[in-house]
């Protein structure tokens, strides 16, 4: 498990304690309309949505709306919490119902509406996981997040 918290910055007291962040999120997003299911990937770094949400919120700036809500996959984040603090705001979160694509993660973005990214895992080779945000990230591309990641295991990719 990720430690999520550290030493006090400098000029603090030492029982001040701050709150671990991730690194920029590894994302893909679809240049202008997506004429697929998909409108791009996401390569988390760990499977703690608590602490790798904030991070890919942050990437996303308010080019897409504010983000209220994301509904993910149970499968893959088993353990998630009802709500995650990000930057300036906290997000509702749900578990996937029929409407949302396994392996895919679902963001409300209020007037901006609806996004659908893929969610490639953690542990997915740098070579795959490429691939994956690449033709993900393709506004012509018609494959569903699960046999994308298929198709990635498999190998055969192209």
């Amino acid at each position: 498990m990720m430690d999520v918290t550290g030493p006090s910055a400098e000029g603090s007291s030492p029982d001040d304690v701050r709150t671990y962040r991730m690194p920029v999120a590894r994302l893909a997003l679809t240049p202008g309309v997506s004429r697929g299911p998909l409108d791009g990937a996401w390569w988390p770094r760990c499977d703690l949505l608590e602490l790798e949400l904030p991070a890919l919120v942050d990437s996303l700036g308010s080019g897409l709306g504010t983000i209220t809500r994301v509904t993910v996959d149970a499968v893959a984040w088993p353990d998630v919490p009802h709500t995650v603090t990000a930057p300036g705001r906290v997000i509702e979160v749900a578990l996937s119902a029929v409407d949302v694509e396994a392996h895919a993660i679902a963001l409300d973005c209020g007037s901006g509406g609806r996004r659908e990214l893929l969610v490639i895992p953690p542990g997915q080779s740098t070579a795959a996981a490429s691939w994956l945000l690449i033709t993900a990230a393709d506004p012509w591309n018609t494959l569903t997040a699960a046999h994308m990641l298929a198709l990635a295991e498999t190998g055969f990719e192209g």
